[in-house]
């Protein structure tokens, strides 16, 4: 064991702490000037530079050019940081490669988009212009350095899907690439880590990120591992880590595993045997259904917080005076009986958990795929199960946890691509150090957009949309509708089946052939419902014929929390120059204006629907906004205060200290 390979196995970055007070203020114009307009001018004419050397490479033979690619491979092996010349001539011959060995042409803003990566940035890219390919690129220039390179996507399908796409490319270029997904063993993993290149998930790369962790225990600091070896001489711990450090990642699909999920942990737990709680459990739920809404209750469902009034008190300290004693403390007795109510009024079948195969299982809010794996901590599970009248199971003891922000912070070399960046552009950077750079579409975007239909309540809005896709699909033209809830998603499959209509639905319940479904959406007359999942990843190509009826139409039955979200579902059509349309269906009683939004302007909203007043457009554009921005502004300082917990972590317990450096 080389003493350098040894370090390299556990390295990774200490992240910096959340800059404040003048500190803060420069490091954001610092952002600003990082983002500015003038860079994109500066990655076209850098672009258009690596187009103009096709020539060079385009007469090559394969075995000529392959001794390019295995020169450049060396350059940027032995440099720290190549020349900006070499860097376009490496790209040129990148782009000639990827052309024979996938048939397809990188075309400029490809190269502008390869060129962010590799500089650091986070690529906006529209759906379908090409994240993978232009990932490919980039990953190519980052493996010839010779440090770990992970591309992060979203599910195991486009990890295997990927990698194996791209594999005649990087072997091409004398690299190896592999992938890892929930399937493979710990040899399997540790043999995928050991390429130049590895696709896999954020849940995989933090899972086995933290298992390491654990098989290496105390003897973190790689010192320590190699003083050890010299004196005992036999198998340590460390002898059975799966990855080799963090040091490059390029992150598909980066709002949903920076933002949307960045502070959710990912918890590495063992079952603990607690009957205890299970009566417990049970019998808070039992008390519950005698308490009532407004009378012994109040509901935040902005916060998701439960406030009991003294009539509800005083009734559970008669409730609980025929109970054993571990129910007559008061403090003790309003928290089991509030998680209760929690599990209750806010986690309800079908939005926030499935259930599947008699267990409990979690839907992803932002993705609404099913995270079988996950629990919810606190009893909070257990007081779901209950709920439901399935077997309680035992809760779980917590190993290790990690938030992705916290995770993805520890990389020495960070980039990203998405859809939809621009509306988190000052948080990517404030917490990420990623400048959001957006790069345009090949060809000029179609896309009509109509105005958002709005209704008084929900039952005119579903009525309506079944009457707006009944009219639109009689024209042939296939139809996208994204739903926010499996229960929605399922509710509209019900009464389009009244109408007499097929579809393909997709949710964390019916989402096997997810990718499939997804492709096809685009085919003449085809009707798909589905969840925020969506098929992200997944072009949706039009049918020979249906660009003439107008192409893909996408149907919103509800505006999400982020404008980002509504921006990825609307990305759905019209894309590479296809002619698409996108229009949301909202009312005055959807969950966003619920939560969100004063009880006054949902009841103004409401009025001026019914009387159907010269402003109620406006009025609902004011609303939805609003509710949108208070929506984002909460959930970006709950981001903000996982990661000061975190680095109040870091000091007091030491989690980053000398050993982990």
């Amino acid at each position: 064991m080389y003493p350098t390979l040894e370090y390299r196995r556990t390295s990774h970055r200490k992240p910096e702490p959340l800059l404040k007070g003048i500190d803060s203020f420069v490091h954001a114009a610092i952002g600003v000037y990082r983002r500015r307009g003038g860079v994109l001018d500066e990655l076209r004419g850098e672009a258009e530079k690596i187009d103009a050397l096709e020539s060079s490479f385009k007469d090559l033979t394969d075995h000529s050019l392959r001794e390019k690619l295995l020169e450049f491979r060396q350059n940027f092996r032995g440099h720290a940081k190549p020349s900006e010349e070499t860097v376009r001539a490496a790209l040129a011959a990148v782009r000639e490669a990827a052309s024979r060995q996938t048939g397809l042409h990188p075309y400029l803003e490809q190269l502008m988009g390869a060129l962010a990566l590799f500089r650091g940035y986070l690529a906006e890219m529209a759906t379908g212009e090409g994240k993978t390919l232009t990932a490919g690129l980039a990953a190519t220039l980052l493996g010839w350095a010779g440090h770990p390179c992970h591309v992060v996507t979203v599910n195991d399908y486009l990890v295997q899907r990927d990698a194996e796409w791209l594999k005649p490319l990087y072997h091409f270029a004398g690299l190896r690439v592999g992938f890892v997904t929930s399937k493979l063993n710990p040899e399997e993993r540790r043999k995928a880590y050991g390429c130049d290149v590895t696709y896999t998930t954020s849940k995989e790369v933090l899972a086995d990120f933290l298992r390491d962790r654990i098989m290496v225990g105390i003897l973190q600091n790689p010192t320590r591992r190699l003083i050890r070896r010299m004196l005992i001489g036999r198998t340590q711990p460390g002898d059975g880590l799966v990855m080799r450090g963090l040091h490059t990642a390029i992150i598909d699909e980066a709002d949903s595993v920076l933002i949307d999920e960045a502070v959710t942990p990912l918890i590495i737990s063992t079952p603990r045997k607690n009957d205890a709680l299970r009566e417990v459990v049970q019998c808070g739920h039992e008390l519950v259904g005698g308490l009532e809404r407004d009378r012994h209750y109040h509901t935040n469902h902005r916060y998701q917080e439960i406030e009991f009034t003294s009539a509800g008190l005083q009734h559970l300290e008669e409730q609980c005076s025929k109970l054993p004693g571990f129910w007559r403390g008061a403090e003790r007795r309003r928290e089991l009986v509030r998680q209760s109510l929690v599990a209750r009024e806010f986690f309800l079948l079908g939005k926030q958990y499935v259930i599947s195969e008699g267990k409990v299982v979690i839907v992803d809010e932002f993705t609404g795929r099913p995270m079988p794996q996950r629990s919810w901590r606190q009893g909070l599970h257990q007081a779901i199960e209950a709920k439901e009248g399935i077997e309680i199971t035992d809760p779980t003891e917590t190993i290790a946890r990690l938030s992705f922000q916290r995770f993805f912070r520890l990389y020495e070399r960070l980039s990203g691509m998405t859809g939809t960046a621009r509306e988190a552009a000052a948080e990517f950077w404030q917490i990420y150090r990623l400048p959001v750079t957006t790069i345009p579409t090949h060809k000029p975007c179609v896309r009509v957009h109509l105005p958002d239909r709005v209704f008084a309540n929900d039952d005119a809005k579903w009525n309506a949309l079944v009457e707006d896709i009944v009219q639109t699909h009689s024209t042939g033209r296939p139809i996208l509708i994204g739903t926010r809830s499996v229960a929605a998603s399922e509710k509209l499959g019900r009464m389009l089946q009244e109408r007499g209509l097929a579809f393909r639905l997709l949710n964390a319940v019916r989402h096997q052939e997810e990718a499939q479904i997804v492709a096809e959406a685009g085919q003449r007359g085809k009707i798909t419902i589905a969840t925020n999942m969506a098929g992200r990843g997944t072009d949706i190509k039009l049918e020979a014929g249906v660009a003439e009826l107008g192409g893909l139409h996408v149907i919103a039955t509800e505006r999400h929390e982020s404008g980002r979200v509504d921006r990825q579902l609307f990305g759905r059509s019209a894309r590479q120059g296809d002619p698409g349309s996108a229009q949301a269906f909202v009312s005055a009683e959807d969950e966003l204006l619920r939560r969100y939004l004063n009880p006054s302007w949902r009841r103004w909203l409401k009025r001026s629907v019914d009387q159907n007043s010269l402003g109620n457009r406006w009025l609902s554009v004011s609303a939805f906004g609003r509710a949108q921005k208070l929506a984002q502004r909460l959930a970006f300082r709950q981001r903000s205060n996982v990661l000061r917990m975190d680095n109040w972590l870091d000091e007091a317990l030491s989690f980053a200290g000398p050993d982990a450096a």
